[in-house]
């Protein structure tokens, strides 16, 4: 069975676009791959992070990936900083990644913005990180977003150079799983940016943690324009907003674009983001129940994690001793 990895950041509480856009595609994975799924904080520290907050926020996404469908008993779920094995492969290659490779990095850019000479040097070398981090279990499939596909060929391109260089076959070529429909959802306030844990503006965001009362104010507060709901989708064209809550409710319902046109053509938004609001409260809701039971009790919460570190470390630390081993590393034993 094909071993799949993939990780998300504990900086802040998780929201739709986590959800629609990542956590709910891990789910119906369990049936298909060996899947390797991890709260990855040593990638959030590439900003600063206040320690109590990123302690509580790693427990609070590994409880909102169960909660989503995430069993811990059909994967590995588990802490990316409580596997040595990632930072000790991300060592060698920082060493075998080119800095060329890594000035291409258009996230770098994005997130260093203007002020790039004060960024901290892991926010430019984490594709190394997460190159390691896939690369230590020999994982050969990962699902990735158009914003992660280019990490995805350094990955590549890193084993290539390094089984290259140390004349050797080891780590595998790594394919793609494309997410589906709904992977790219975008802010409430502005349609042109992706919805994020990180914005300013709460308002732009409906967090797995919102109550009703929270969704539907966000819903109806969205930013939409003047005209009605469109009958097809070429009228979406020009209308950013109008096409994330169609595609929002698609995604939530279970259906297509076009069917959510159809169904609610001509209508204007006052009623439209009552049906969204409702929607997505009813979905939600059992996922938040779900995730106040498991944060009740948080001993049991880590000990599931410790669980999954240990069983994560099983697979990795034999692959990364190895690796060391070819560059020349002195056994430990």
């Amino acid at each position: 069975m094909q071993r799949v990895f993939s990780g998300i950041q504990p900086s802040g509480i998780p929201t739709l676009g986590n959800y629609l856009g990542a956590i709910r595609n891990w789910v119906p994975m369990l049936d298909q791959y060996e899947c390797i799924y991890c709260v990855v904080d040593q990638h959030a520290i590439t900003v600063w992070q206040d320690p109590k907050e990123l302690a509580r926020q790693t427990r609070e996404m590994a409880a909102a990936l169960i909660a989503c469908g995430v069993d811990p008993d059909r994967c590995v779920l588990f802490v990316q900083s409580h596997v040595h094995a990632h930072t000790r492969l991300a060592w060698i290659f920082n060493c075998v990644a080119r800095l060329g490779w890594l000035n291409r990095m258009t996230q770098f850019k994005d997130k260093a913005g203007k002020d790039r000479e004060n960024a901290g040097s892991g926010l430019y070398v984490y594709p190394n990180l997460m190159a390691a981090d896939i690369h230590a279990y020999h994982a050969t499939a990962v699902p990735v977003g158009e914003d992660q596909k280019q990490h995805l060929e350094l990955a590549n391109d890193i084993a290539e150079k390094f089984n290259h260089d140390y004349g050797v076959d080891f780590f595998p070529h790594i394919d793609p799983i494309i997410q589906g429909v709904a992977a790219r959802v975008m802010s409430l306030r502005d349609g042109t940016k992706k919805m994020s844990k990180s914005d300013p503006s709460d308002q732009s965001r409906i967090n797995l943690t919102d109550d009703a009362d929270a969704i539907s104010l966000k819903i109806r507060r969205a930013k939409t324009d003047p005209e009605p709901l469109p009958g097809e989708l070429a009228g979406l064209d020009g209308r950013p907003e109008a096409r994330n809550l169609v595609g929002i409710l698609a995604a939530i319902t279970g259906v297509t674009p076009a069917d959510v046109l159809k169904d609610h053509a001509g209508q204007g938004f006052g009623t439209f983001k009552g049906v969204l609001a409702d929607a997505l409260v009813a979905h939600l809701g059992p996922i938040q129940s779900e995730m106040k039971r498991l944060l009740a009790d948080p001993a049991a919460v880590d000990a599931l994690l410790r669980k999954g570190s240990d069983r994560a470390a099983a697979i990795a630390d034999p692959i990364v001793t190895k690796a060391e081993e070819l560059v020349g590393f002195l056994p430990r034993r």
